[in-house]
């Protein structure tokens, strides 16, 4: 039912999706459904070594090859590199510049070398087996230890012991004095493991060039299109306004489509050189093993406690291996100094300090994936309060009561000013699910019968909508932030929005309409989105950091507000009233307390008079109904908040972790769509379990991954993952055009800490405590039948 049937506000309803039913029914359109006439397909040389100098390369047999129509090396196409920046000295960032092509040395196995383009996709990758590459190998370096050795070989020359970012922040005076008279240090060692955000459309694109309009148009599947363009048009030395980039349907993101990848330039370069459309489609092997990865981290950690448990200090060291390249724009320091300024998170920490190390290694390079570094720190405190619980004899729940931040607004140790949350409530409530359920009474009497069942808790917030503040603290050269929306009504009365972020799975098209039909009083079929088009949208930072309904959401209000004055501004004139005398609401401009046919307008009757009668127009009214906002955030963001419970079994005999229940208690400030918001915190939480779990790229000693296929890298099917109870808690906004905070991360961000802590919890009567996910059957089999001494 819309709101012209039903005079309710659309926002916070469960509206039907309007993309479903293009979607469902096959007439989505990805990237991978374009044809155009005399269209060629691209695929990659790549590098079969993790580490060394390129001596030759010889694509003569590939040309040579049935079906292949060129193969290009770096050094034919003359492409630009890739270099993302960071305005911080030598000592704390050095950048490194990203080939589109490897032309002297290779650093990763999977690293783009040549472009073989070929009348079908079956040519092009036939023309791959002719290649002949010749390399004088180095020795990989593929881990912290060997990165950081005084003797290291060095991945990038400029990068002394392969250290990219070094920063130590927020070292609060007299810190070692706090911890040498607490009452309680307790200390801990957590590793993760090396993921792919895997979503379920590799990454693509169609490029051509339009001779009519001059113009490179790229098709590609991309969460930041409008960057995409600014880099092609530098690499390839063309004007911005020649180049235009359009994302069609496109079946996830997770992040690692929010940074402008190499194969996409280096098929738009393929594409000019010979006059015609090339496609290049990423094929499983290469999406698995050799684009962009991330999570790999290391943290050391300890936190100073009183006799009552409550916080006195956290001090960290963070290293993360962000692989071979900085990546554009983040850089390589988009994980360590995520990590290093939010880590004390829902707590009140007094004293903070924190060295933040981003390191290069031999392996595919990292970018954003859903949470970026916070599931990591998140499992890392919510560890240190679980062990100072056990240590203090406090229960789980209890110790964290203590710390969470209760008073708002709340300015951290950290310097980051917390909106309301709440995160009592939250895990209160979380809580009391969890043992009104009978769970801790199922664990008492799982153990008088030898089984192993645990729970575990993690309470956290998600910073949302970061503005250009936030991202200007990391000392971004390319600072992101603002979006733009221009909202537009034509002589029918329909309205059609833009937007500068980019859906890859989360109901903009729904969402966005939600928000336009109520700030006008229109029915939401009236509505149309406009996303994904450089042309068409002035100018946006698409979509991450669950931006794109605290920012991009918050310019379409404001610029259907603006609208909805002009709607209001030309009807008083008519009526010859003030504008503040009219109101727009059930499909209609109406005169507030007339009750006659004539104090009623239709829209399509005020377009009308905007287009085609503007002589009706008062001089101060410009004709048209067109109107453009931006919005930014200018405070340290948005805070959603959440505290999930997991209950899991021990299998004894398999090491099996079996998810028993799992309860979300979120808050996102205003729901504009709660059917939505649960499907971003069930996927979220899927992804989550599958870090804590399954999902792991490893190397062997050779630097070649391990993960290739799905044979080898584990992701959970429905099977494995629960039934999730979700219960939502609204604090609305205070910072946001709607009340609404961002709902894309929060999911993946308690999910490893949660499932980790209930873990331990079951092997608490073994003395065995785990610190590294993914939590292998192996590991918990080995603690679960330990080898007796001899």
């Amino acid at each position: 039912m819309t709101r012209q049937e039903s005079g309710r506000p659309l926002v916070g309803r469960s509206v039907p999706r309007r993309e479903d039913r293009r979607l469902v029914s096959g007439r989505g359109r990805f990237v991978d459904d374009i044809a155009l006439p005399g269209m060629l397909h691209a695929q990659f040389v790549r590098s079969t070594v993790a580490h060394g100098e390129i001596m030759s390369m010889d694509l003569s047999a590939v040309r040579r090859v049935p079906g292949v129509v060129a193969a290009f090396t770096a050094d034919d196409l003359a492409i630009g590199d890739i270099t993302a920046q960071l305005a911080r000295p030598q000592s704390q960032f050095v950048p490194t510049a990203m080939p589109v092509l490897a032309r002297d040395k290779v650093r990763y196995v999977g690293e783009p070398l040549a472009i073989v383009v070929g009348l079908d996709a079956y040519a092009a990758e036939d023309g791959l087996e002719a290649a002949h590459v010749e390399y004088a190998p180095l020795p990989p370096v593929l881990g912290e230890e060997t990165a950081l050795a005084d003797d290291a070989v060095l991945v990038h020359d400029e990068a002394a012991r392969n250290t990219l970012v070094d920063v130590s922040l927020f070292a609060t005076d007299g810190i070692d004095d706090i911890f040498d008279a607490a009452h309680r240090v307790v200390e801990v060692d957590v590793t993760t493991g090396r993921q792919n955000a895997l979503p379920l459309e590799t990454r693509g694109v169609v490029a051509h060039w339009d001779d009519r309009e001059e113009q490179l148009l790229l098709q590609t599947c991309t969460q930041v299109p409008h960057q995409v363009r600014t880099v092609a048009s530098r690499c390839l030395r063309l004007d911005e306004r020649a180049v235009r980039v359009v994302v069609p349907d496109m079946g996830g993101g997770f992040g690692q489509k929010c940074v402008v990848g190499r194969e996409e330039i280096a098929a738009a370069a393929a594409a000019l050189r010979l006059g015609r459309p090339v496609k290049w489609i990423e094929d499983r092997k290469d999406a698995l093993s050799a684009s962009f990865l991330a999570r790999e981290q290391h943290y050391r950690a300890r936190a100073a406690f009183d006799t009552d448990g409550r916080i006195l200090a956290l001090d960290a060291d963070v290293v993360c291996d962000m692989g071979a390249y900085s990546c554009y724009p983040f850089t390589a320091g988009i994980e360590p100094l995520m990590a290093s300024a939010e880590m004390p998170g829902v707590y009140k920490v007094p004293a903070y300090r924190v060295r933040g190390r981003a390191i290069t290694t031999n392996k595919a390079p990292t970018a954003p994936y859903r949470g970026v570094s916070r599931p990591q720190y998140v499992m890392v405190v919510e560890r240190l309060f679980e062990r100072a619980a056990r240590e203090l004899g406090l229960d789980p729940v209890e110790i964290r009561r203590r710390n969470v931040i209760t008073d708002f607004p709340y300015t951290g140790v950290n310097d980051i000013t917390y909106d309301p949350g709440s995160y009592l409530e939250s895990l209160n409530l979380c809580e009391r699910v969890v043992r009104d359920e009978g769970w801790y009474d199922t664990r008492t009497a799982a153990a008088a019968e030898g089984r192993h069942i645990g729970i575990g808790y993690a309470c956290f917030s998600e910073r949302t909508g970061y503005g250009s503040s936030a991202f200007a603290q990391r000392k971004m050269q390319v600072v992101p932030g603002f979006d733009i929306s221009e909202v537009r009504m034509d002589t029918s009365g329909a309205v059609t929005v833009t937007t500068g972020t980019m859906s890859h799975g989360q109901s903009h098209e729904t969402t966005m309409a939600q928000i336009v039909a109520d700030a006008l009083g229109l029915d939401i079929a009236r509505v149309r989105l406009h996303q994904g088009d450089t042309d068409r949208v002035t100018y946006g930072w698409g979509t991450f950091a669950s931006r794109s309904i605290t920012v991009g959401g918050s310019a379409v209000r404001l610029a259907a507000e603006r609208l909805g004055d002009k709607l209001r501004a030309i009807a008083a004139a008519l009526w010859d009233t003030e504008p503040e005398q009219v109101e727009l609401a059930g499909g209609h401009v109406r005169r507030r307390g007339g009750d006659s046919a004539r104090d009623v307008l239709t829209h399509q009757e005020i377009a009308d008079v905007a287009y085609l009668r503007a002589d009706l127009l008062p001089k101060d009214i410009e004709p048209g109904l067109t109107a453009t906002a931006t919005f930014d955030v200018f405070n340290d963001g948005t805070f959603s908040n959440a505290t999930h419970g997991v209950v899991v079994e021990l299998h004894q005999d398999t090491g099996q972790v079996e998810m028993l229940r799992y309860v979300c208690v979120e808050d996102c400030g205003v729901a504009i769509h709660p059917q939505v918001v649960e499907g971003q915190c069930r996927g979220g939480i899927a992804q989550g379990i599958a870090g804590a779990l399954y999902e792991e790229v490893t190397y062997d000693a050779a630097g070649e991954p391990s993960a290739t296929s799905f044979m080898d890298y584990k992701v959970p099917t429905a099977q494995e993952i629960p039934e999730v109870s979700i219960h939502h808690l609204e604090t609305p906004c205070a910072f946001t055009a709607t009340g609404a905070k961002g709902a894309g991360e929060g999911g993946t961000i308690g999910a490893p800490a949660a499932v980790l802590n209930a873990v331990n919890d079951a092997l608490r009567p073994t003395g065995t405590e785990l610190d590294h996910t993914p939590i292998t059957p192996q590991t918990v089999h080995r603690a679960l039948n330990p080898e007796p001494v001899p």
